[in-house]
């Protein structure tokens, strides 16, 4: 298998650890049951964090497109690789969604009645939403951004970066269920169809931009940091 293929392989297992896990807390438990909030919130960090000292060290453990997109900007990944990481991460959240299916649908239980999709009833409709999704992704990847690019925060970069997602969704959970990452708001909107893929639009457009943002502010940063 080339690096390129084990690369590749390693953001498609990545992705779909994060979206069952992540979402299969939500499914299972539910936000709004006692302390569900915060366990959704965790596990999907702790996925993070369990991904990163996993898949890190073949991939750098992006698992979101938000992510990839931002470290080709900041020239971090090449075209072709964040072609070859997005594809693998949504197939990837597919997977993840389609196992959790099957769980829930064994054990007939689904807390969320859509399989932990994101929805922007709570938002506020699309606007609030999309304002919600671009601010977390933009405070999440710009984390990211700064402590990768410092070889003395290796070893503690997959902690910084899940305790990031967790709180990230501890703000966003009752607004739109925190997306910050197209390809898990994909693989459960597929399955759960209806609303959730009429607002998908959303969780894959508002990520996107924050994470533009977060590249374009990141540089300006390190272009201060070179010129010291």
């Amino acid at each position: 298998m080339t690096n390129s293929m084990k690369k590749y392989l390693a953001e498609l297992i990545g992705t779909a650890v994060l979206v069952f896990m992540g979402c299969g807390s939500a499914v299972m438990l539910g936000a709004a049951s006692p302390g569900g909030h915060l366990a959704v919130a965790l596990a999907f960090g702790l996925s993070i964090v369990a991904m990163a000292y996993f898949i890190g060290n073949i991939s750098g453990c992006h698992v979101n497109p938000a992510v990839s997109l931002a470290m080709f900007i900041d020239k971090r990944l090449s075209g072709a690789d964040l072609v070859g990481y997005i594809v693998a991460q949504v197939i990837g959240a597919v997977v993840g969604a389609g196992l959790l299916k099957i769980v829930s649908s064994v054990a007939a239980v689904d807390q969320t009645g859509g399989l932990g999709s994101n929805s922007v009833a709570h938002a506020g409709g699309f606007g609030g939403a999309f304002l919600v999704e671009v601010i977390l992704t933009f405070i999440f990847v710009l984390v990211i951004l700064g402590v990768t690019d410092d070889i003395s925060k290796a070893s503690v970069a997959g902690i910084v970066i899940g305790l990031t997602l967790t709180f990230v969704h501890i703000v966003g959970i009752p607004l739109t269920g925190t997306s910050v990452n197209p390809a898990r708001s994909i693989g459960p909107a597929l399955f759960a169809g209806g609303q959730a893929l009429g607002d998908l639009w959303v969780f894959i457009l508002a990520p996107l931009v924050g994470s533009i943002l977060s590249a374009l502010v990141y540089g300006v940063f390190k272009v201060k940091k070179a010129a010291r």
